[in-house]
């Protein structure tokens, strides 16, 4: 993919900002805008962890989107690598090679490692995490600090590169919490993990108080968001208009400040219509993703034309909708009575609902996967499709901001392979049946 794309596809959108940031990091001029009269200010508008991310590699390699690339499919092929270790844990026979490849060759994450954005790094980030957990025959002192550490330095690195993922820090924990662990010690964890993944971050927010004139936690835009989303009537992003009370305000933080003002207001005036803008809002985000087609035709619409993008976009979508009903009817065969597993035909009704609508499939997933005995892969799926729901059903959906989801979805897709779920793939499933229905009604 990279091959391909070097050549052809330079930073587009966001991207192009993300890569003028790096840029400047790399060259020790620190996170600061450079304008076109020749004025240094410093920066928070954007979130820094990506562009740090990149800093190096631009110092080494040069500033050039096709380093980018490199390093998004570097982390990209460490997380296929990191699912297939954390479904392992979960599945048998040829599930978890299923869930690598799910995740490696997935349609909408491969394209999507050519874009100088957030949301692919953020989800092989997620997937490196969930496996910096214990293994099940234990570990020695040494690497169960170096795991606790690696973990929290990964979580605060995901709070850099896109500050929502503060909500998902709690559930990492959890989810990395060691193998047997009481319940005590597994809340414990939840509490004091964030605390720590938040100590890598508060050197950043130090810096925010005093170049930026306010203690912001990563970045200044969630003002501007939070405008954009209380006029986005069609759920998605769209420009807004400068309120009157903010041309004046030319500071950074400042100005973000002023927008946040403005969209409270806004949003208490108009409570109603803000809130039946949710639909919308989740809608854009989870019914069609399309990200990667979106972004290659918008840094280069001669090599990727808007058919190509159209193509791409149905392929993914049978793809997505396809693995999300797998996912579906794989947790729901987990829900049973007595001990026994639900019955496929019911599993097979849940499943239908990612025929019908991909944000009930999702939110239905969510729904399925917090239970008693939830494992690590289905805290962490519940927590990402819920904490994006959250989110921009506040702020402003779009389909890239639901590939944090996808690759938990794909491999709780691949357990419907696996022989410990009595599920409709199961060979072992049908012997049951068979036997059960072979046994004399006493």
């Amino acid at each position: 993919m990279i091959f391909w794309a070097a050549p052809r596809f330079p930073a587009a959108a966001d991207g192009t900002f993300y890569h003028r940031l790096a840029s400047r990091l790399a060259i020790g001029a620190g996170y600061t805008w450079l304008w076109d009269d020749g004025a240094v200010t410093p920066a928070a508008h954007y979130p820094v962890g990506y562009p740090a991310l990149l800093a190096g590699p631009y110092a080494l390699f040069g500033a050039s989107p096709t380093v980018a690339m490199a390093l998004a499919g570097l982390l990209g092929t460490i997380a296929a690598v990191c699912t297939y270790r954390v479904a392992a844990r979960e599945m048998r026979g040829r599930a978890p090679l299923l869930a690598g490849l799910l995740v490696a060759l997935h349609p909408a994450l491969l394209p999507y490692t050519v874009a100088l954005m957030t949301e692919g790094v953020t989800a092989s980030l997620l997937a490196i995490v969930l496996a910096c957990r214990e293994p099940r025959g234990g570990a020695s002192p040494v690497r169960r600090l170096g795991l606790t550490l690696a973990a929290s330095a990964l979580g605060g690195l995901l709070v850099l590169v896109r500050p929502q993922n503060l909500l998902l820090l709690p559930f990492l924990a959890l989810a990395t919490s060691p193998p047997g662990s009481l319940w005590k010690q597994r809340l414990l964890r939840a509490a004091l993990g964030p605390l720590l993944a938040l100590a890598f971050v508060l050197p950043w927010t130090a810096r925010n108080c005093r170049e930026m004139h306010r203690c912001a936690l990563v970045s200044v835009n969630g003002g501007w968001n939070l405008l954009i989303g209380a006029h986005a009537t069609s759920g998605g992003w769209s420009p807004v208009p400068v309120p009157s009370a903010c041309k004046e305000v030319w500071d950074e933080a400042g100005k973000d400040l002023c927008f946040e003002r403005a969209a409270k207001k806004d949003i208490a005036e108009h409570p109603v219509s803000f809130l039946a803008l949710v639909p919308r809002k989740l809608a854009n985000t989870f019914e069609y993703v399309g990200a990667g087609g979106w972004y290659l035709h918008t840094s280069n619409p001669v090599a990727f034309p808007e058919h190509a993008k159209n193509v791409l976009g149905t392929i993914e979508t049978i793809f997505l909708r396809c693995v999300l009903a797998m996912a579906l009817f794989a947790q729901a065969s987990r829900w049973g009575t007595g001990g026994r597993p639900a019955r496929w035909k019911w599993a097979a009704a849940v499943a239908g609902v990612a025929l019908v609508s991909a944000t009930f499939g999702y939110l239905a997933l969510a729904a399925l996967a917090v239970r008693k005995r939830a494992t690590p892969l289905e805290m962490t799926t519940a927590a990402a499709v819920l904490s994006t729901a959250a989110v921009h059903a506040v702020f402003f959906g779009a389909g890239r901001y639901a590939l944090v989801v996808l690759p938990f979805v794909a491999v709780l897709a691949a357990r419907a392979f696996s022989s410990r779920l009595p599920g409709l793939f199961s060979p072992s499933a049908a012997l049951t049946a068979s036997s059960e229905r072979a046994k004399p009604v006493s």
